[in-house]
């Protein structure tokens, strides 16, 4: 089986849950290898406590392509873009940025009849 490196970007409610729900599905495909969130959440204390690195988004995009899904999980426009530009200027044309809406997607299949909090405005691409 493929091995899938996946980030997280934002660690708010629904970022929390994700990550708990990728820690707990206990995929053998899939490693966790970083989050980036700029203020103490649930999130950064369990992140921390499996031991997965906690960056800022510039460290994050430096780790190049040995990351294959970032999920944007912040709900903001404007970090989204900043994702994007970044990884643009550092020519990295491997690392998929998903949105909420491909999060939720994986949720429905590790979640059995469990929803990821819906606390954004859908933001599209």
């Amino acid at each position: 089986m493929s091995q899938q490196t996946i980030a997280i970007v934002g660690l708010g409610k629904v970022g929390t849950v994700f990550l708990e729900g990728l820690l707990n599905h206990g995929h053998d495909g899939i490693t966790v290898s970083a989050v980036a969130e700029s203020s103490e959440s649930p999130g950064t204390a369990l992140a921390k406590s499996k031991g997965i690195p906690l960056l800022s988004i510039d460290a994050l995009i430096a780790k190049g392509e040995s990351i294959d899904i970032l999920f944007d999980l912040t709900g903001a426009p404007a970090v989204r873009k900043e994702l994007r530009e970044k990884m643009m200027a550092a020519n990295n044309r491997h690392t998929i940025i998903a949105t909420e809406t491909i999060a939720q997607l994986v949720w429905s299949l590790l979640a059995s009849g469990e929803s990821l909090p819906t606390v954004h405005k859908q933001t599209g691409y």
